[in-house]
């Protein structure tokens, strides 16, 4: 028996009205009936197509403002039925249920609706579809008969399809169109889930999380060529319901596609210069493999450019740069300079002559525009996950924010405000390093760093061995609690003049006395930052 199934009915409701008429014409030109709904309706009526409504089909009309239309089993009957059985067409005879051959529904905006400022819950509710997600479900599990559409970018090639088949539709479109389908459903209710439990519980910043996780990603049209290693696939999802500037949603103005490590990088750039308020200062960052090996701010952005490279030439090789407020011509020039290949280079923006000398200097380096960088004040009741073999672990995203004024002085001199500064711009560059994670700051700029290591010392020797000569005076930061003295002994011996950690270790006291005997300031913060 061949696959085929020719489209003699098929039934039509869509809120996104894109491409709409042509779709329907060119279904009209096979000699397809169309049913279809309310606005829908109107819609291909005005434009010549012709239609059957919904309430000749159901003999019933449409009513309670629409909520009810095409739950009916003259509907779901002509969806469901399996054509090739013998009780199933009985039924259908004895009921005058006809076949549906094929089912274009997109459904309610539901997630432009939550997306509105100040928009009502009974707004909301009012645009949760209940009929058209049970429509593409019916059509979807009978997929061996039906064809079901869901969104504009499928007309084109559903088309073609029945073209190439002189009306028909093949069972390898149709498994893929429910496949398409069942996917937009289940992302559709998690959005509505996800809506319920902000609305219900304020969402996971408030301390509550769903019983049952179900975020939702759709995949974008990136074509990464491997995974993180050559001998893996990648592609990459973006969060729909994600506002503020991201990754996955920049403008890549430049350069060759982007890989893997490539929006891994650039994500942790990003992050980072978001912490650095643009209104206030100008901040920069070099990243390379996930870790920050450069990192400044300055009061104007060719400087902090410069500071940031300058932490660890060496290091930002091949490396990813990222820029808190819009790149001009200046900064470009500084860009550039310098004698390394860039890989990425991301900010909210980039003047025209300033991009005009960053492709030309450079043919392959990705240019990203990623636009307004948000608030670093900011709250959020999005959660950041991490996935483990055989599931998920979700927390709040780690806002917290950098306030040396709620510090703790528990040793040494009273920090001067330019020693304060830089404590501060320590702390915010351990936080985004990997832990174990020890960093030295000098004059705003980050100037060497031990990450991602199995004990604390060997941090702290890292980091000392970066600076170089640079470190006598500079302020260290350590993303959690020194167990012992030993830590601050290597900084010490080595010239850093201030310490910020968060504290809490049994062994305090034997920190704290080694720095009052070297006459070393350090500030306690209460506040842990592990990043795994």
């Amino acid at each position: 028996m061949s696959d085929l199934v020719r489209i003699k009915r098929a039934l039509i409701s869509v809120s996104d009205k894109t491409d709409l008429v042509p779709f329907a014409k060119r279904l009209a030109a096979h000699g397809v009936q169309i049913i279809s709904t309310g606005g829908t309706a109107k819609t291909l009526e005005q434009a010549g197509v012709v239609v059957m409504s919904i309430d000749q089909v159901t003999q019933f009309p449409e009513m309670m403002g629409g909520r009810l239309k095409t739950l009916h089993p003259r509907v779901h009957g002509g969806l469901l039925a399996l054509r090739d059985n013998a009780e199933h067409v009985r039924s259908m005879n004895e009921h005058g249920i006809e076949a549906i051959d094929l089912v274009c529904v997109n459904l309610y905006p539901f997630e432009k609706t939550i997306a509105q400022p100040g928009v009502s819950d009974e707004h909301a509710i009012e645009n949760i579809d209940i009929g058209g997600p049970s429509m593409i479900r019916s059509a979807a599990k009978n997929h061996r008969f039906v064809a079901v559409v869901t969104d504009p970018s499928q007309y084109d090639f559903v088309c073609r399809d029945i073209d190439d088949h002189q009306g028909a539709t093949t069972l390898d479109l149709r498994r893929r169109l429910a496949n398409s389908a069942f996917a937009r459903t289940a992302a559709y209710d998690a959005a509505i889930a996800a809506w319920m439990r902000q609305r219900e519980f304020g969402g996971p910043s408030g301390g509550r999380f769903p019983d049952i996780l179900a975020p939702r990603y759709n995949r974008v049209p990136y074509q990464l060529r491997y995974g993180e290693n050559p001998h893996q696939n990648g592609a990459v999802y973006a969060d729909p319901n994600w506002d503020e500037a991201n990754i996955v949603r920049a403008r890549q103005l430049h350069g060759i596609p982007l890989s893997f490590c490539n929006l891994y990088d650039a994500d942790g750039a990003l992050e980072l210069v978001k912490e650095i308020d643009s209104s206030r200062h100008a901040g920069a960052a070099v990243i390379k493999h996930a870790n920050p090996c450069g990192f400044a701010v300055a009061s104007d952005l060719p400087t902090a450019f410069q500071k940031a490279y300058e932490g660890d030439p060496v290091a930002a090789f091949g490396g990813i740069i990222a820029l808190n407020r819009p790149v001009d011509l200046v900064t470009a020039e500084k860009i550039t300079a310098v004698k390394h290949k860039l890989d990425v280079i991301l900010a909210p923006s980039f003047d025209a002559d300033a991009l005009k000398l960053l492709q030309d200097r450079w043919k392959n380096t990705r240019l990203l525009a990623v636009g307004p960088l948000p608030d670093p004040a900011r709250r959020t009741t999005e959660m950041a996950l991490k996935q483990i073999a055989g599931g998920l672990l979700a927390q709040d995203k780690d806002l917290a924010p950098f306030d040396p004024t709620e510090w703790k002085h528990v040793a040494g001199p009273a920090p001067s405000d330019a020693t304060l500064a830089d404590l501060r711009l320590a702390a915010i560059a351990v936080k985004h390093l990997k832990s174990n994670a020890v960093c030295l700051v000098k004059d705003q700029m980050l100037i060497g760093a031990g990450a991602g290591q199995m004990d604390r010392l060997a941090s702290c020797r890292l980091a000392v061995e970066k600076a170089g000569h640079r470190i006598q005076g500079a302020a260290a930061a350590s993303d959690a609690f020194f167990p012992f003295r030993d830590g601050p002994d290597i900084l010490i011996k080595a010239g850093v003049k201030s310490i910020v950690q968060p504290g809490g270790s049994v062994k305090d006291a034997d920190t704290i006395a080694a720095c009052n005997e070297a006459g070393i300031t350090m500030l306690f913060t209460g506040r842990r930052h592990f990043r795994h």
